[in-house]
């Protein structure tokens, strides 16, 4: 099975919800993880991003990671992996 992105983040965040409405419409397949629903996801999270919960957190199938990430440069990231 490929791999697909995975968006860490929290439902009650705008930044979050802004960054799945650009995935959605930039048709890129995803997993949302509720990072407080999820201990071992924010666990993750706060690894990544030196004990901070910096949502959203997003991993791409090709290893690289953006938080918090301005709408277009996430656009850019998408266009990417769209090819």
């Amino acid at each position: 099975m490929a791999e697909v992105t995975k968006l860490y983040g929290t439902s009650w965040c705008p930044h979050t919800s802004r960054s799945r409405a650009i995935l959605d419409r930039q048709k890129v397949s995803y997993t949302w993880i509720d990072i407080e629903r999820d201990p071992s996801a924010c666990t993750f999270v706060e690894r990544t991003n030196k004990g901070n919960r910096s949502v959203p957190t997003i991993v791409f199938p090709d290893g690289s990671i953006l938080v918090e990430p301005a709408d277009f440069v996430l656009i850019q990231k998408c266009e990417e992996i769209t090819k």
